[in-house]
C-alpha cells in the first residue's frame, strides 16, 4: 500500500474500502470484515449511509480476531446535511457517529456536502479535532470556488476533499485547486459507479492487457498515480482482491 501524508503529518492509505449503499447491516458487516481480511485498512462510511454501527461491529471483530489493531485502521465518517446548521449540531453529530461506531475517535471526519451553514458546521468539526474526537478533518463534494473560499476563511485547512473523480470526469482544474491548498483529493465512485461502459472500454482494456490487469485496475491505478486516494466499493471478495491489486502497476505517461 502507498500512503498520502495529510497536512498534519497523519498517514492515510491511498486506497480504502467504501460502504455507500450497503444498507443491509449483515452484508455491510461481512463486506467490511472481508475487506480488512483482504488487506484494506481505510474504511469509509457516513452518517447518511445508516451503517456506521455495522462498520463498528466489523472493526471490533477484526481486532478480536487479531487481523489488525485499531491503530492500523483509518476510519472515515461524514456529517450529513441536516447536522450542518450550527457549530453545536455538527459537533454533536460527530459524537453521535462515534457512539454508533462504538469508537473513542475516528481518523477523519468530513462535511458531506457544502450545504446549510457549512462554515458553522466546519467550526464544529474543528472543535471535534481539537478535542481529540478525530485525527483529521475535511470535506466532500466541495468544488473549486467553494473549497477555495472555505480554505481562505478557516483555522484548520481541510486535509481531504472527497469528490467524483474517474476517467470520464477527470477534474484537472479541481485537482490543481486542491494541490494549491495542500488538500488531498479522494475519489468516491472511482469506477464511475459502473457507468460509461468503464469495465469494457476498449482503450482501458487494451492498456490492461499489456499488464495482465483489468480495465477497473487500470482506472484505479490511473487515479492513484495522479495522487488521488481511491475508495472502491464491492461486496464480492474476488473484486475486493482485484481492486487492491494495483500497487505493482506503473502506467506510462502516454497511458496516463
Amino acid at each position: 500500500m502507498e500512503y498520502a501524508t495529510l497536512q498534519n503529518g497523519l498517514k492515510m492509505p491511498m486506497e480504502g474500502f467504501g460502504v455507500f449503499q450497503a444498507r443491509d447491516k449483515e452484508e455491510c458487516k461481512r463486506s467490511v470484515l472481508d475487506a480488512i481480511r483482504t488487506g484494506y485498512r481505510l474504511i469509509d462510511t457516513a452518517a447518511s449511509y445508516t451503517n456506521e454501527d455495522a462498520v463498528g461491529e466489523a472493526v471490533r471483530e477484526a481486532i478480536a480476531e487479531g487481523i489488525c489493531t485499531r491503530e492500523e485502521l483509518f476510519i472515515t465518517t461524514k456529517v450529513w446535511v441536516q447536522d450542518q446548521k450550527t457549530e453545536e449540531t455538527a459537533y454533536e453529530a460527530v459524537k453521535a457517529s462515534l457512539a454508533k461506531l462504538n469508537m473513542s475517535y475516528v481518523d477523519l471526519i468530513l462535511l458531506h456536502q457544502p450545504m446549510g451553514d457549512y462554515f458553522a458546521a466546519y467550526r464544529g468539526i474543528e472543535k471535534a479535532y481539537k478535542d481529540g474526537l478525530t485525527k483529521a478533518i475535511g470535506v466532500a463534494n466541495f468544488y473549486p470556488a467553494i473549497l477555495a473560499n472555505l480554505c481562505e476563511n478557516v483555522e484548520v485547512i481541510p486535509a481531504v476533499n472527497q469528490v467524483e473523480l474517474h476517467p470520464f470526469f477527470v477534474q484537472k482544474e479541481a485537482l490543481e485547486n486542491m494541490k494549491a491548498y495542500g488538500v488531498i483529493p479522494q475519489a468516491w465512485g472511482p469506477l464511475a459507479e459502473g457507468k460509461h461502459g468503464i469495465f469494457t472500454d476498449p482503450e482501458l482494456t487494451k492498456i490492461g492487457e499489456k499488464y495482465g490487469k483489468s480495465a477497473a485496475q487500470v482506472v484505479l491505478r490511473w487515479n492513484a498515480q495522479r495522487g488521488v486516494s481511491i475508495i472502491p466499493k464491492s461486496v464480492h471478495v474476488e473484486r475486493m482482491e482485484q481492486n487492491i491489486d494495483i500497487w505493482d502497476l506503473q502506467l506510462t505517461d502516454e497511458e496516463m
